[in-house]
């Protein structure tokens, strides 16, 4: 019996071994690999396992649900023609990478002599995109005990960009994890790039610039002079009762220049009746009856 099984064992051994040699078997050094645009990057597609003289070599690019071809019948396609080759036996090297490679790719082989005649590995690519120079908005002038915000972003670099903030060239740190600024009104959000004080000191007065950063490297832009003044609340209740008199002595001067009477209207009335002009040709004379016109007699015609 135990003879038996010895032998059935060995037997499960032996058409293992067959069916593993009669078989293609992928792997890769890298399934998720990275690199810094425009350098140059591969993905290793290694035959471990293959009987099959010549095989089927395919390389597809998946994107945003879209399949297209990148290797097929031995020539690179698509939109790395050119910027693309093989390495024997089946890895992709990409010469110049740019962000529009970032995508999944599939390499597959095909070995129609093995009993196992298919295998395919599937590895994900990231090209980083270093930083642009960040832009910047810094407020010239802000009264003392105001609120003031700080805005710095950038939309190219990938991975997404982390911010940092910096005052006269010291970085501004966390007042929640920093006993330094432990005392600062501010509220760094280092993902967004905002950087927000709810009341304003004399101390936070000085140059301000902001750092854009990620794996592939780090843009920042030019210091802005960010001014605290006081708020000169005397002078403005000066100002304002200015104001008000000025418009009290306006008001005035309109009231007594009407009582004398600058703004009234003539009106017409009968001292002021006018008789009509003359008419060619024509005269009138007035009788003692009221009304009673007659008319002279040197009408020419």
């Amino acid at each position: 019996m135990a003879l038996m099984r010895l032998a059935c064992l060995l037997a499960l051994l032996s058409i293992q071994c067959y069916v593993s040699i009669l078989a293609v078997v992928l792997k890769t050094a890298n399934s998720s690999p990275w690199a810094n645009e425009f350098e140059s990057t591969e993905l290793s597609c290694q035959i471990e396992s293959i009987s099959t003289t010549a095989p089927r070599i395919e390389w597809k690019k998946i994107k945003n649900g879209i399949t297209s071809y990148v290797y097929f019948e031995n020539k690179i396609s698509g939109d790395l023609a050119n910027r693309a080759k093989i390495r024997e036996p089946a890895t992709l090297v990409i010469l110049n990478a740019t962000r529009l490679d970032t995508a999944s790719y599939r390499c597959e082989v095909t070995a129609p002599e093995d009993v196992r005649n298919f295998d395919e590995i599937l590895i994900s690519l990231a090209i980083r995109v270093k930083p642009v120079i960040p832009r910047c908005t810094v407020p010239t002038s802000v009264p003392v005990g105001k609120s003031a915000e700080l805005t710095c972003v950038e939309n190219e670099g990938f991975p997404k960009s982390q911010y940092q903030w910096f005052r006269n060239k010291e970085e501004l740190r966390d007042p929640k994890s920093s006993t330094k600024f432990s005392n600062s009104s501010y509220v760094l959000n280092s993902e967004t790039g905002v950087l927000k004080f709810s009341a304003v000191r004399k101390e936070d007065a000085g140059q301000y610039y902001c750092k854009a950063k990620n794996e592939a490297g780090v843009a920042e832009c030019n210091p802005q002079m960010m001014e605290v003044y006081d708020l000169n609340v005397v002078g403005i209740v000066l100002g304002v009762l200015v104001v008000v008199v000025v418009l009290l002595f306006i008001i005035v001067g309109i009231c007594c220049a009407y009582r004398r009477g600058f703004f009234a209207v003539e009106k017409q009335t009968g001292s002021n009746y006018k008789a009509p002009g003359k008419t060619d040709g024509v005269d009138y004379i007035r009788t003692d009856d009221e009304g009673d016109f007659k008319h002279k007699s040197s009408f020419v015609i």
